[in-house]
This record gives C-alpha cells, structure tokens and sequence, in this order.
C-alpha cells in the first residue's frame, strides 16, 4: 500500500474511512499516593456536615491539644486518636488543618460572646471583663493561635476578625455602662479596654510559667481602681494622672 500525505488525499468515501483509535481521556497522575488534580477539575469528595457531634469533637480535641501540648501537636493523627477514630475522619470533616484551627477561633467566638452577653448584666462589667480576660486556659490559647496565625495567612485573618469584634464588644459593654450612669470619662472607653485585656492576659501568661514579681502589688492596683470604677469615684490611676 503507498503511503499518501493526508494534504494530498482525495476526498473520502462514505464507509470506507479507517477506524481511528479514540484518544483515550488523559487520567490525574499519582505521585507519592497521591492523585495530582488537572487544572479545572473539582474534588468531588463529600464533607461531613457543619452540626455534626463528631466535628463538634474534634474542634474540642484540637483545643485541647493546643491548650496541653501547643498548635504544632494539632495533626490529623493526634486529632483522630483523641476521639479513638482513623485520620481519615479529619479530612472528611475538614478540608485542610487550617480549616481545623479556624473552627477553634469560631468556637472561641462563640462562648465568648455569650461571656460578654453576662457582663452587660453586670453591675461591674469592668471587673467581669477582667475576669474573662484572666482565664489561664484562654490566655494560653490565644498565645499559641497568635503565634500560629504569625506563620498562616488563613489562620491570621480569622484571629485579626475575631480580635477586633471581641474587643469592640467589650468597648460597647463599657460605653453602656457608663452612658447608664452619666459617667464622663476620663479615658477613652477603647483605650481602657486594651489596656484591661492585655495587663490580664500578661499577668495570666506569666503566672504560668510561674513568674510573679510585681503581681500582687498591681493586682491590688487594679482591684482599686475597679473598686472606684464601680462606686463613680475617683481611681487611684486617675489621681496618679492628676499629680504628674
């Protein structure tokens, strides 16, 4: 049979065209166990849902282990053993462990509102700020996220977001308390809660890792001047400011 250049070639006659081989549909390839995606395909796998008591459970594991052991102890493996099931677990309910610590934050969120919900009940919503401010378990929590969130962008951005409501949720806890009274005050409403939050949680960080030097004295200090904040009086950093 010769051999004709396919620009040369007359035109074909019906049905006695040679059956062509059909291209084959290109497959993902495997590298390492694991399937390398084209661009445009879409993961077809399911994620488990939202209000499960499994997610629920692993959210609170991963809290722990931060708490206990720090955030690099947060592995799927250390999650799943934690609630005696196989790692697979974790990826159905998360997509990356990213995912994992912005659940944690949103948790966190969450009983912190309700917190913040108590002291506008409060007839010292000051004192219960600090309070929440001093819990242990949150101070070492928020240190080991703020760390994490200096390495990973997703994670900084879910901190910076709930940071800055908690803080403004705070400031309007005082602002009303304060409008309810008829108190001018003599510091800004948010100054006074930035400066509350981080002389607790320092305070609490420090204990810790048992360093106390000047604690009792400044927590006489800041007892006073709630005490005053409290009665409508004069506090002892507001005669202080006035003597200088």
């Amino acid at each position: 049979m010769t051999y004709v250049p396919t620009n040369l070639r007359g035109p074909r006659i019906a049905g006695t065209e040679t059956p062509q081989a059909r291209p084959q549909q290109r497959k993902p390839r495997v590298t390492g166990g694991t399937k390398v995606r084209h661009p445009g395909m879409v993961s077809s796998r399911r994620r488990g849902v939202e209000n499960s008591a499994v997610r629920t459970a692993l959210i609170e594991a991963a809290e722990q282990l931060i708490r206990e052991e720090g955030y690099p102890a947060v592995t799927a493996r250390n999650l799943a053993d934690k609630i005696s099931l196989k790692r697979q677990i974790v990826h159905y309910y998360f997509h990356s462990m990213d995912d994992v610590f912005i659940a944690v934050i949103r948790q966190g969120a969450i009983k912190a509102r309700a917190l913040l919900e108590t002291s506008l009940k409060s007839d010292e919503p000051m004192r219960t700020l600090w309070e929440i401010n001093s819990d242990p378990a949150q101070a070492t929590l928020t240190l080991e996220l703020n760390a994490l969130a200096s390495r990973r962008p997703a994670v900084r951005a879910e901190v910076k977001r709930f940071a800055e409501e908690f803080r403004d949720l705070q400031t309007r806890v005082l602002v009303q308390h304060l409008e309810q009274r008829g108190i001018s005050p003599a510091l800004q409403p948010i100054v006074a809660t930035v400066l509350l939050t981080s002389l607790s949680q320092v305070l609490t960080l420090e204990s810790a890792i048992d360093i106390d030097r000047g604690h009792a004295e400044t927590l006489k200090f800041v007892d006073e001047c709630l005490r005053a904040f409290a009665a409508g009086r004069m506090s002892p950093m507001q005669r202080a400011l006035q003597e200088t």
